[in-house]
């Protein structure tokens, strides 16, 4: 091929180093690169062990309010059996004793 033939808008660039023989040189900073590679890492595995978490928290999160839906109706309703049964209870204790005596017996009041 001739020089002369070739378009000249067509310049070749070099962007890889080469040496004498041919061979691509690389030329960077094996630390720095090192550096890189774990910062890098480093803030993927943040990254992702944050989202996991607040994965958990609201799977946890419904988990924790669906046993609360589940159990609150039988909760309410026990602590408020035991509640009037407490006022029944301190109500019967308060009462007149039964002497027998007619309009004081508990077969009467009840």
């Amino acid at each position: 091929m001739h020089p002369e033939s070739q378009d000249p808008r067509n310049i070749p660039i070099l962007t890889d180093a080469v040496d004498n023989d041919g061979q691509t040189v690389l030329s960077f900073d094996i630390k720095a690169m090192h550096a890189a590679i774990l910062t890098a890492t480093l803030e993927l595995a943040d990254s992702l062990l944050h989202q996991a978490a607040k994965d958990i928290e609201a799977t946890l999160f419904e988990q924790v309010f669906d046993q609360l839906r589940a159990q609150l109706p039988e909760l309410v309703d026990r602590v408020l059996r035991e509640h009037a049964a407490s006022r029944e209870d301190a109500s019967q204790e308060h009462a007149p004793p039964d002497d027998g005596s007619p309009g004081n017996s508990s077969e009467e009041r009840g």
